[in-house]
């Protein structure tokens, strides 16, 4: 299965230099917070007021070597990693896209990964 981060890009190309990413996330929350393609949209205005660059992270959970909980996002379970991502199992990379009005721009390239 495709799940996505979004990841603050200095963060995460310093951290990727070690083989895996989160471990901040892990040492605030315990795993790393993920969404769907599809339940994305409802996670980006979560960062429309932080000006950091960001960058999607694709996430194939097939090769992670952890485990992903789905849990309780307030109604709707999102995927949680309980473990750095490997970067082998991140996939893609791509910029975080805002429209003017700071309303997230669905990345092209994200496509290909809508029926895996």
């Amino acid at each position: 299965m495709i799940i996505i981060h979004a990841a603050i890009k200095n963060e995460y190309e310093n951290e990727i230099k070690t083989g895996h990413y989160g471990q901040k996330s892990l040492d605030r929350y315990g795993f790393v917070h993920c969404s769907q393609l599809d339940t994305y949209r409802l996670v980006a205005p979560n960062f429309k007021d932080d000006e950091s660059e960001r960058v999607l992270l694709v996430i194939d959970t097939e090769k992670l070597n952890c485990e992903v909980k789905w849990e309780d996002g307030g109604g709707l379970d999102f995927p949680h990693v309980y473990g750095l991502l490997d970067k082998g199992a991140i996939i893609g990379v791509y910029p975080h896209l805002w429209s003017e009005t700071r309303e997230w721009v669905p990345n092209k390239e994200l496509k290909q990964y809508a029926n895996q």
